[in-house]
C-alpha cells in the first residue's frame, strides 16, 4: 500500500513526502489548500458525533498542497547525490561506453578526479562501468580520450522527487513527469 504523501506548497511546487499521519493533521487544521490525485489515497474514520450521529471521516488525496508561502525558494535548494539517485537520472547508463547495466555494475565516477579537487556534485558525477571506470582513471575525460555520451546536470525539484525511488501511484508519478523540464532524462 501506498502510505506517502506528496506535499506541495500552494503555487504547486514539491516540498517533501508526508506520512498519512502527517497529511490529516493538515486537514484537519485546515492547512490544505486544494489536492489532486485520481482517487483518495486512504480514509480515516474517527468518533461519531453525538448531536448528529455522523462518524468523522476524511479523504486523503496523495497529493496536497497547503496554504501560505513557502519560508525558502526550493527552485535554489540542490538536492542531495546519493548513488541510487544518480544511476536513475543517468539511466543506468555508462557515461563513457553508452552501454546500459545494473546497479551492481555501475560506479559513481568524477569527471573531474576527486584527487584533482573535484567535487561530489551533481554536475561533476556521472554513471560509469568498472572497466571505463578504471580505464580512465585520475585523468579528465579529454585527458584520457574518453569523451562523455552525456553531460552531467542538477535534476529540477520534480525530478528529484521521482528519482528518490519511492514506491508511489500512478497517478502521482504522472503528476510528476508532467512538469518535468524539457530535455529531461526522466521523460
Amino acid at each position: 500500500m501506498h502510505s506517502h504523501v506528496l506535499q506541495l506548497d500552494i503555487q504547486g511546487t514539491p516540498q517533501a513526502w508526508i506520512s498519512l499521519e502527517q497529511a490529516v493533521l493538515h486537514y484537519a487544521t485546515g492547512n490544505v489548500a486544494w489536492e489532486d490525485g485520481a482517487l483518495p489515497l486512504a480514509t480515516l474514520r474517527g468518533g461519531f458525533n453525538v448531536a448528529r450521529g455522523v462518524q468523522s471521516r476524511i479523504d486523503v488525496a496523495p497529493i496536497i498542497a497547503l496554504r501560505g508561502a513557502s519560508k525558502i525558494n526550493l527552485f535554489d535548494v540542490v538536492p542531495g547525490v546519493t548513488k541510487a539517485k544518480l544511476l536513475r537520472r543517468d539511466r543506468h547508463t555508462c557515461a563513457y561506453c553508452a552501454q546500459v547495466f545494473a546497479d551492481r555494475d555501475l560506479q559513481c565516477e568524477h569527471v573531474m578526479p576527486e584527487s584533482r579537487g573535484g567535487p561530489w556534485s551533481w554536475t561533476n558525477l556521472v554513471s560509469a562501468c568498472a572497466v571505463c571506470n578504471n580505464r580512465k582513471a585520475a585523468r579528465t575525460p579529454e585527458e584520457a580520450g574518453m569523451p562523455l555520451v552525456y553531460l552531467p546536470y542538477v535534476p529540477s525539484r520534480f525530478e528529484n522527487f521521482l528519482l528518490e525511488g519511492r514506491n508511489i501511484r500512478a497517478d502521482v508519478h504522472e503528476w510528476l513527469a508532467r512538469r518535468l523540464p524539457r530535455g529531461s532524462r526522466l521523460q
